[in-house]
């Protein structure tokens, strides 16, 4: 009974036998009975009476007896043919339709009951959920099969659903999952389902003890497991019971400790669920299993393991887990990389797509020795970790989790704690210990630091324990050597640069000690050690005759000429190796003493003695003696039939010997004889000073030529021209032929020849002048004849010789052709026209050259003859076109006009007449030679007297002539002409008259002369004039 309710619950028992064999013939019935009072509104007139509804409700637990009808949903004392689709039965009094099989939906009675349904199915669903304490949990959910999800089929029920669903939602009725014995129900609106993976996780979690209290401390309250599955989705989709967010499961594993407490194989099903329910929410989870630097299993979130200074990672075998797992306990710092455990590790291998996933978002890292090695070996810059993964390469190299190739692999990048306690990643050589090195010994301290020689610390020496591995003493040092190749001299390779312990005296110990050294560095090859082979060469620490001394200054004799070039020199003490010192065994590096500038030969001591000659020239201390001694040196040398060969090439290229130009070397000097005396003249070159040296130096000819200098001119001509010098003075005939030889020998004669032409040095007729002004032609050239200022060579000063050096002068500029002598004439000539100095001797030898010459008159005189103003003519010096040469004819005209007449018999040409011989020639140059060729000269010179007394008859005719030679030449005469005739000079019967003002009488016409006027000359017009009748036509 429930009193405070007005109801009352009981169980009932149904039984009945089924049509169908495999249906229940038992039900058990769980029935609510609560009265509700009637509702005004609801009162009917056939249960005036009534005042209250009494509503059961019953739920079968199982299923329902039907015996093959139709499952009623509601009774009225008797079943309906009802189907409501709810999972209960609702009995009340109903009004029922005639028929019985259905109630009256319209009814307000039936409505009044059907509004109470609902709250008689929450306080019965109520009961039953919460009543039983002792009730099993996995019990309860079943009972939510009786909340009506599904829609009912009548539609005027379906609002009793709803009003269920909303009472329900309104309850604290849904089973929450417990974390003690104390049972939990929320609203569903306060609950959330997890997902089926995650309950299995949390389930198996569970039965291994691990707490899950903080189940419902993320703001939601979770369903009860046994209620959050498949089998009750509907009802739970129904009252909105929603799975919680993806950001819920990164809070519950963040706050409890899942990840870390279950095992393995549950963590690796945790890891699943991840994966296939990746969200960004998850990225800062801690959720990846490690180990941390204490060796703590501690977890990762997947931001560190991806983002952040460490990698998650695993080993790749199965059997170095453990190995590296120890060892990154001391290199985590450096490796960077967190261990999972090595359970964990081997679950992880069993599920292929946990670890793929791993892999590819997380990054995880599947890592072996060598790899774990070659990350670690990167980022090493302590000293204890470097010396910490040296210890680990040689264990794991010894207890074979290494290859030795791998381990030879990793060493290459291996850096080294030095003996400074720094560690350096780059080097060239790696020294041992300075404590248990012979190069120390030699060297004294590191002297080719700057070139990465790094010298290991005496920390590789001690015995050391890591990672609960123990190193005795030197087994590290003999690891590094065997595999990092830390070596000791004689078997380091050096640096090609100097050390400083070779410049002071060494141990016969330590000198053995070097060669050795050498001979090792020989067989690896020394091209490229120049400096640190040099300091050997010149340091001051092998032990010889004379005190320590550079190798490059020393010698072993290898025969015995060491005794007798000490004998026979006193110019310089040789260095020999002391042999009584080092002993006999020093012989056996006589390549190695060699490499380093020892030297073993006759030849080797030859040149020796010359450059310390040379030193002494250097410095200006080489004596007249020291030049005497290493002369009769030389020839001793030749007596005793030993090569001076070496000697005189040490000594030739210095600059040793005075002479008149200063210190020159041998082949730059020599030595005067009377060969070179003529060359002396013309030349200024380094001959041996005899005034230093005396003229004894003349009696060492042979060792002179031995040691280069010249001996003898031997027709050293570009000698000469090299050091030409033009003499100040005149030149000898010598001297001369000598200059023209030198230009005829010359390589390149160019700079000679700029020199001697700017010299007056070669003789003419006309005195000393330079080449560009002298000529060397035949005397018989006609040409000579023309002007007298050509300077021409004089041959008689010379010879004929000089002849045959026609090629050379040219060169040097003198004019050797006709038409070089033809230019300078043609130019003399013009200046002669240009200040009017021309003569008639001039004039008639030109005349005389060109009839010789004929075709080969030069081109610049044929020009000159032919343009310029050298003709003396009446009128003055006109060019040939602009002469006329004086005959007979010319007289009578020449009274009444002005020509240019080149007139044979005037005092220019000495009244000789002889240019008249040159008729021909002065044609050829342009002179008009005949009367009928000059009418245009009469025209233009025509010029009446003012007396027209003085004019004959002759003249006029001579004039009319020459108009009647125009024809055909000219249509009509010129104005100036017409102009100049326009006086009166013609006689007529009426005295003088202009030639418009005249009659010429013709007896054809039948006249008299009587008719016309008088003229005391027709007579003569008329016997003379008639065939000039059609020119004095003209001059009307």
């Amino acid at each position: 009974m429930r009193k405070n309710l007005n109801a009352e619950s009981y169980t009932l028992h149904l039984a009945a036998q089924e049509v169908d064999k495999n249906d229940e013939e038992a039900c058990c019935y769980y029935t609510w009975k609560q009265k509700f009072p009637v509702k005004p509104e609801s009162i009917v007139k056939k249960r005036m009476e009534v005042e209250e509804w009494v509503i059961t409700l019953a739920f079968p637990y199982g299923r329902r007896l039907n015996r093959g009808m139709k499952l009623s949903g509601i009774f009225s004392f008797l079943p309906t043919e009802m189907v409501t689709g709810f999972p209960f039965i609702i009995q009340a009094d109903f009004l029922l339709v005639s028929s019985r099989e259905s109630i009256l939906l319209d009814s307000p009675w039936n409505q009044g009951i059907l509004s109470c349904a609902a709250s008689a199915f929450i306080n019965a669903f109520v009961t039953l959920v919460k009543g039983a304490d002792d009730a099993p949990s996995f019990s309860v959910p079943y009972l939510f099969n009786f909340v009506p999800v599904k829609s009912s089929s009548i539609p005027q029920l379906d609002s009793v659903r709803l009003s269920i669903k909303e009472k329900v939602a309104a309850e604290h009725i849904i089973p929450c999952e417990p974390y003690t014995s104390q049972r939990i129900f929320c609203k569903p609106s306060e609950v959330s389902r997890l997902i089926p993976a995650f309950w299995n996780v949390l389930i198996k979690a569970q039965k291994f003890g691990v707490d899950t209290r903080s189940l419902h401390s993320h703001g939601r309250h979770i369903v009860n497991s046994y209620f959050d599955n498949e089998e009750y989705d509907q009802v739970l989709g129904f009252l909105g019971v929603e799975y919680v967010e993806k950001a819920w499961y990164g809070k519950f594993i963040a706050s409890s400790n899942v990840a870390k407490e279950v095992p393995d194989d549950i963590y690796v099903v945790l890891l699943h669920f991840f994966a296939h329910n990746w969200d960004n929410c998850f990225i800062d989870l801690p959720l990846l299993k490690s180990f941390d630097a204490s060796g703590c299993v501690s977890l990762l979130s997947v931001r560190k393991a991806t983002n952040g200074c460490q990698r998650l990672c695993i080993a790749q075998d199965d059997d170095s887990i453990s190995w590296l797992i120890k060892w990154n306990q001391e290199l985590m710092s450096a490796s960077n990389l967190c261990f999972m455990p090595q359970s964990t590790q081997k679950a992880l291998k069993l599920s292929r797509g946990v670890l793929v996933w791993l892999q590819e978002s997380v990054n995880l890292q599947l890592v072996s020795v060598q790899d774990y090695g070659s990350k670690v070996v990167k980022a090493l810059t302590d000293r204890r970790l470097v010396i910490a993964f040296t210890h680990f390469l040689y264990h794991s190299l010894i207890n074979d989790y290494a290859s030795d190739w791998c381990v030879r692999q990793l060493c290459s990048s291996l850096p080294i704690v030095d003996d400074y306690g720094h560690v350096t990643v780059q080097r060239t050589q790696l020294l041992m210990p300075a404590k248990v090195s012979k190069w120390a010994g030699l060297l004294g301290s590191n002297p080719w630091r700057a070139e990465r020689y790094v010298v290991l610390c005496t920390e590789y020496l001690s015995p050391r324990a890591f990672a609960g591995t123990h190193t005795s003493e030197g087994q590290i040092l003999r690891f590094l050597q065997s595999h990092v190749k830390a070596s000791d001299i004689p078997h380091v390779y050096p640096p090609d640069a100097a050390f400083t312990s070779v410049n002071s005296p060494l141990t016969k110990e330590n000198a053995f000690l070097l060669l050795e050294w050498i001979r090792n560095i020989r067989s690896k090859g020394t091209n490229e050690l120049q400096n640190f082979l040099n300091c050997i060469r010149t340091g001051n620490w092998l032990k010889t005759s004379i005190g320590y001394k550079p190798p490059s200054e020393s010698f072993l004799p290898s025969s015995g000429w060491g005794n007798l070039l000490q004998i026979s020199s006193v110019l310089v003490d040789i260095p020999l190796v002391n042999q009584q010192f080092y002993g006999k065994n020093i012989k056996d590096y006589a390549e190695e003493l060699k490499v380093i500038g020892v030297r073993f030969e006759f030849c080797q001591a030859s040149e020796y003695i010359g450059k310390h000659l040379m030193d002494l020239a250097a410095h200006s201390i080489l004596t007249r003696g020291n030049v005497y001694s290493l002369l009769k040196l030389i020839r001793y040398l030749r007596e005793m039939q030993l090569s001076p060969k070496y000697l005189i090439q040490s000594v030739k290229n210095g600059r040793w010997l005075q002479t008149s130009h200063g210190y020159k070397t041998p082949s730059e000097s020599i030595l005067h004889d009377s060969e070179w005396t003529i060359a002396s003249q013309v030349s200024s070159l380094p001959f041996i000073d005899t005034n230093s040296y005396g003229e004894e130096i003349v009696g060492y000819r042979t060792e002179l030529d031995l040691l280069g200098v010249l001996v003898g001119f031997n027709k050293n001509y570009q000698l000469v021209v090299d050091n030409f010098k033009m003499p100040t003075s005149f030149t000898s005939s010598h001297a001369t032929i000598f200059i023209l030889e030198c230009v005829r020998h010359a390589r390149a004669p160019d700079k000679l020849i700029e020199k001697t032409r700017q010299t007056k040095w070669l003789k003419t007729h006309l005195g000393y002048k330079t080449p560009s002004e002298s000529f060397l032609v035949a005397s018989e050239v006609c040409l000579l004849s023309v002007v007298n200022g050509v300077p021409i060579i004089d041959e008689g000063f010379y010879g004929s010789r000089i002849r045959s050096y026609e090629e050379e002068l040219k060169k040097i500029g003198v004019g050797v052709v006709i038409d070089d002598l033809s230019k300078v004439i043609a130019t003399q000539l013009k200046q002669l026209v240009a200040s009017s100095s021309v003569t008639s001797k001039n004039v008639l030898a030109l005349l005389a050259c060109y009839r010789k010459m004929g075709s080969t008159f030069p081109a610049d005189l044929l020009a000159f003859t032919r343009h310029e103003k050298w003709l003396h003519t009446r009128l003055g010096f006109r060019s040939p076109k602009d002469s006329i040469l004086l005959d007979t004819e010319w007289e009578s005209i020449s009274s009444i006009a002005s020509l240019p007449l080149i007139d044979g018999n005037s005092s220019f040409y000495g009244h000789s007449n002889e240019i008249y011989n040159y008729k021909n020639e002065l044609k050829n140059f342009g002179v008009v030679v005949d009367f009928k060729s000059g009418a245009e000269f009469v025209i233009k010179g025509v010029c009446i007297p003012k007396n027209p007394s003085v004019i004959t008859r002759a003249n006029v005719l001579s004039l009319l002539k020459c108009i009647q030679n125009l024809k055909g030449k000219m249509e009509v005469l010129p104005n100036e002409f017409m102009k100049s005739i326009s006086k009166s000079w013609l006689k007529t019967t009426m005295g003088y008259k202009s030639p418009g003002e005249c009659l010429l009488f013709d007896p054809k016409w039948g006249l008299q002369r009587e008719d016309g006027p008088p003229s005391s000359m027709m007579n003569f017009m008329a016997q003379r004039l008639n065939p000039t009748r059609i020119n004095l036509k003209k001059l009307e």
